[in-house]
């Protein structure tokens, strides 16, 4: 299966195991419930799945790469305690509890969630004396003496023998314990999560073309050489950084990355001349409305991948001003809520509070601290993904500046105050606007571009085709709305079906002799 599919049956696993019935009781009982056993290639985001399933379900994470622990951390010490037993005394061995369970436990306290996944990496790659304890973890569910927690669901992972000499098999026995999942590289599914995530446009366009080298493992006498999903992403952070500081990675830095040495010079040559394009064509000009002249010449003779390329990049272009009109939206609408809340707040103030000095803007600041202290919290337990934690650091930082307004204005009463928050939010209010229209300008500009370029051909087909698969494209002209691309979103789609029509009745009549 692939790596969406995987993630969906985990997450309905968990939904199922933690499911409760009329008595408050787990539904499966926990002697019931089979650990799941991922197993697929290095790279594919085994890791990034979990992290994804358990911020959905609601629930915490823990997650340990087993291969660095010993059979101590795993299982815990040995120490001698006292009993008595039939009115004799004996020194028993036991253990201090496994550092692992330690940590379900600490998670616990430290997120107030008492349900979870613990997930244990690479579990089949351990040392030898540790592998009789992977094995009675799966199998009983416990770490030396010490059980996992009741309402943590066990998820393990491993990788298959040929790419590691140190996988162990597990046996029949521990096998039939476990709900066994095969995972394989999947481009189209990788690129739905690429897209959400912002993978360079040029490492997308560049798979785009070259779909084979999205995933390769291969030994030769030189030695292992590979590329894995994960390589492509930590290389995406990478350039999106670089290009932020002013900086170009070349092809030494990028084998540092891609371990393939022909896949590593290719995208270094392909992304030399995706640079070259975006300069050569001007692609913040043609965002802008004012494309050259020259770029429409040079499209006339241009090959398939550099007009691939410049599509690309314009679509890059408006997924950066899409992101900022986003982020504008959700800091605009954060704060909005937290007004309302201070609005109420303000009006609940007992009267001989609000004789005091300051009064409005140290209740402020108490309201402000309660949200920073409840998003450290949530950020703590791992339920926030990326772009709501970066929305709430935003409004944490906006209401700081806020507080210091009011601070400024030293408001005699609520009225005042709130006054205060009000101009504020309006300020705020107008940038998101501003954030909208430049996206909103930006694609009709686009449009008009690719209109005059391309026409409806093949290339403005990958254009509506990815401004729909985008999350944050799609999130946008929803809200927003675009009449023209909704009328080639309607036109392109009936022709594609036009075309599979056609496909499916030359096949129909090839079966039957007639062609």
């Amino acid at each position: 299966m692939n790596i969406k599919r995987a993630k969906e049956e985990i997450e309905h696993t968990v939904k199922a195991y933690l499911a409760k019935d009329a008595l408050g009781e787990y539904a499966i009982p926990a002697i019931r419930q089979r650990p799941i056993l991922l197993m697929g290639p290095p790279g594919i985001g085994k890791t990034q799945i979990m992290e994804q399933a358990a911020r959905e379900c609601g629930v915490a994470l823990v997650a340990y790469t087993i291969t660095h622990h010993t059979r101590q951390s795993a299982v815990g010490l040995p120490f001698i305690r006292q009993r008595s037993y039939g009115g004799r005394d004996v020194s028993v061995t036991e253990y201090t509890m496994s550092e692992i369970i330690a940590s379900v436990y600490a998670k616990m306290e430290a997120t107030g969630l008492k349900e979870g996944i613990l997930f244990i990496d690479e579990i089949n790659c351990v040392s030898e004396t540790l592998a009789p304890t992977m094995l009675q973890f799966l199998q009983c569910k416990t770490f030396g003496n010490q059980a996992v927690p009741a309402g943590w669901v066990i998820v393990a992972a491993g990788n298959p023998p040929e790419y590691n000499k140190s996988v162990r098999d597990f046996d029949i026995v521990t096998l039939d314990r476990v709900r066994r999942m095969d995972i394989e590289p999947d481009l189209p599914v990788w690129k739905d999560y690429a897209r959400a995530a912002h993978i360079h446009s040029a490492i997308l366009s560049y798979l785009e073309l070259h779909p084979q080298n999205f995933y390769q493992i291969n030994a030769d006498v030189d030695g292992t050489q590979f590329v894995t999903a994960r390589g492509w992403e930590d290389l995406s952070n990478l350039l999106n950084t670089y290009e932020s500081l002013g900086l170009q990675a070349d092809e030494e830095l990028i084998r540092q990355y891609i371990q393939h040495q022909k896949i590593a010079e290719d995208f270094s040559a392909y992304l030399d001349l995706y640079y070259k394009y975006r300069d050569d064509y001007g692609v913040e000009d043609i965002l802008a409305g004012q494309a050259k002249p020259a770029a429409f010449a040079r499209l006339l003779q241009a090959p398939f991948d550099e007009k691939l390329s410049l599509v690309s990049l314009i679509l890059s272009g408006l997924e950066t001003r899409f992101s900022a009109s986003r982020r504008a939206d959700a800091a605009a609408d954060s704060c909005y809520a937290f007004l309302r809340e201070t609005k109420k707040a303000f009006a609940e103030m007992p009267a001989e509070l609000a004789q005091e000095p300051n009064c409005w803007a140290q209740l402020f600041d108490q309201m402000t601290a309660d949200y920073e202290a409840e998003t450290q919290k949530k950020r703590t337990a791992g339920l926030l993904d990326k772009p709501t934690l970066e929305a709430r650091l935003q409004t944490a930082k906006t209401l700081c500046g806020w507080e210091k307004e009011l601070l400024r204005a030293a408001a005699p009463d609520a009225d005042a105050a709130f006054k205060v928050l009000r101009t504020q939010f309006a300020t705020l209010s107008d940038a998101r606007d501003t954030a909208q229209q430049t996206a909103s300008a930006a694609l009709e500009a686009a449009f008009d571009f690719m209109e005059q370029a391309f026409a409806e051909s093949q290339e403005m087909v990958v254009f509506v085709t990815e401004l729909t698969l985008s999350p944050a494209a799609h999130a946008f002209i929803a809200e927003n709305g675009c009449e023209r691309y909704f009328q080639y979103n309607k036109d392109l789609l009936l022709d594609h079906r036009k075309a599979a029509l056609n496909q499916e009745l030359e096949a129909e009549q090839r079966r039957h002799g007639m062609l």
